[in-house]
C-alpha cells in the first residue's frame, strides 16, 4: 500500500486547512485510513482514524476542532483542520491499516504561525 499525502502548509493561528491522502498499490483490504502527526523532538500522536463503516476515533487534542471524512472505497481519506493553533505545528502522516499492519506516507508539514 502507498500512500501520498497533500494539502499542508503555512497558516494563521485560527485559520484552516485541508489535509488530502490516496492510497495506491494493493488497497483491497484496507479496514481504516487517518492520520498521525509527529512535532519536532516529540512521538507521533494519533490525530483520527475512520474505519470502513464510518466510525472514527480522535486524539483527546482535537476538541471538535477536526473532521475525519472518507471516499465511498476507503482509498481516499481527509482530514479537515479548523480553528489551528501554534501546538498544530507538525509533519502529519497518512495511514492505512491492512491485515495486522500500519503503512504510513511520506507525511505533509503543517505550521501554524501566532
Amino acid at each position: 500500500v502507498q500512500l501520498q499525502a497533500s494539502g499542508g502548509g503555512l497558516v494563521q493561528a485560527g485559520g484552516s486547512l485541508r489535509l488530502s491522502c490516496t492510497a495506491s498499490g494493493s488497497t483491497s483490504g484496507i479496514g481504516l485510513m487517518g492520520w498521525y502527526r509527529q512535532a519536532p523532538g516529540k512521538q507521533r500522536f494519533l490525530v483520527a482514524t475512520i474505519t470502513r463503516g464510518g466510525y472514527t476515533t480522535y486524539g483527546g487534542f482535537v476538541k471538535g476542532r477536526f473532521t475525519v471524512t472518507k471516499d465511498d472505497t476507503l482509498t481516499a481519506v481527509y482530514l479537515q483542520m479548523n480553528d489551528l493553533q501554534s501546538e498544530d505545528t507538525a509533519v502529519y502522516y497518512c495511514n492505512a491499516y491492512k491485515n495486522g499492519i500500519d503503512y504510513f506516507g511520506q507525511g505533509t508539514q503543517v505550521t501554524v504561525s501566532s
